[in-house]
């Protein structure tokens, strides 16, 4: 649902929609078919937002098939379903992924990842010093994305490349090029998914590696990866007219888990394209002042790119009345994302939305009046 802020700006509320068991997009169609079903319960017949998480094989196929991403977005169009949003964490993107059989829509989806009700996260954090950005700046023309060429943004890649780490674990993290490939595979099945209107999105990924393990050449070799991603992301922006950004979740044992180590870990990113991917169930655990700590991120030039609910039980709404402050909002996507049935998916959605319309927020067709 898209939501006009007090600002002017516009904020979409998605539901976390899990595409793990899907292996083609007939199998993903089935699947959203089931959650409208359970969504429609709730919100009736406006149009819905859905923050999508596709299994590796699933997203590979997509990213290499135009015509499966033209079918994808007409039938999304079909049931009134909207995606901004794509998440990119490990246990989204296939997890126990074969390497043998990465390219073959044939095997079964990876691990379901997630994250529980009882408030434990799934985010994988970490990061490093990235060094260098390419171009900054937005996205360009509000004009159709027409779709993405095939050959890949990243370079080309095996399929043994493609299925995550060495031995098919799919936990490659930053210090790995398969890193780089499969995020800009997101990105490109992303923008062919927006919204006619929509110029840009946005993906949660994974951090850099865990900090235990984080060593020099890690640490070097993710500034690289992360130079080349975004890098990767303004080329698309420039030759599809629409922007993607990426989030990276802080976590505990990550190179991202404090506020102060977020910001000391990525000084140099390009803060344009790349920035913080927060679920709130995490912050409100780890940070011991999770509203010092967004402001402590976000004076440092770090931009919340996305925000997430895993734990619809956990205090969370200080939080979001904190970055959907009455003068500013300092996040565009807020994603309700929690393990369950569809049907608890709506009851936390609606839920949400009515903590954010409480804050001043109304559809993005309302007229808008500050609180």
């Amino acid at each position: 649902m898209r939501l006009r802020h007090p600002s002017g700006r516009i904020v979409h509320l998605s539901c976390g929609l899990s595409l793990d068991h899907a292996a083609d997009v007939s199998t993903a169609i089935d699947r959203l078919d089931a959650a409208n079903a359970a969504l429609r319960g709730h919100f009736g017949t406006g149009a819905l937002t859905v923050a999508l998480r596709l299994p590796f094989r699933l997203a590979a196929a997509l990213a290499d098939d135009g015509r499966a991403r033209t079918r994808l977005r007409a039938e999304l169009d079909a049931r009134g379903l909207e995606v901004v949003s794509l998440s990119g964490t490990p246990g989204h993107e296939g997890g126990a992924a074969d390497p043998a059989g990465a390219r073959s829509l044939a095997g079964g989806s990876g691990s379901a990842g997630g994250s529980s009700l009882a408030g434990g996260s799934s985010s994988a954090g970490g990061s490093s010093l990235a060094g260098g950005s390419s171009s900054a700046g937005g996205s360009g023309s509000a004009g159709g994305s027409g779709m993405v060429g095939e050959s890949s943004l990243a370079g080309g890649s095996s399929p043994a490349d493609r299925s995550g780490s060495a031995d098919g674990s799919g936990s490659a993290d930053w210090s790995d090029p398969v890193r780089v490939r499969r995020t800009l595979e997101l990105a490109r099945i992303l923008v062919d998914l927006l919204p006619f209107e929509e110029v840009r999105g946005a993906i949660a990924t994974c951090g850099l590696g865990r900090s235990d393990e984080w060593d020099d050449g890690r640490r070097k070799a993710g500034a690289r990866h992360l130079s080349r991603l975004s890098g990767g992301l303004a080329d698309l922006a420039w030759r599809v007219g629409r922007a993607v950004r990426a989030g990276f979740q802080p976590g505990p044992g990550k190179v991202l888990d404090s506020p102060e180590q977020t910001v000391a870990a990525l000084s140099r990113i390009d803060k344009d394209r790349l920035g913080i991917c927060l679920d709130l169930t995490t912050v409100l655990r780890d940070w011991p002042g999770p509203e010092a700590g967004i402001d402590r991120i976000t004076d440092a030039g770090l931009s919340v790119i996305t925000a997430r609910i895993s734990d619809p039980s956990a205090a969370w709404q200080p939080v979001l009345r904190h970055l959907l402050a009455a003068d500013t909002a300092r996040t565009e996507y807020v994603d309700v994302d929690i393990t369950g049935t569809d049907e608890q998916r709506g009851v936390a959605l609606a839920y949400v939305l009515e903590e954010m319309t409480s804050l001043g927020l109304v559809p993005e067709q309302q007229p808008c009046a500050a609180p």
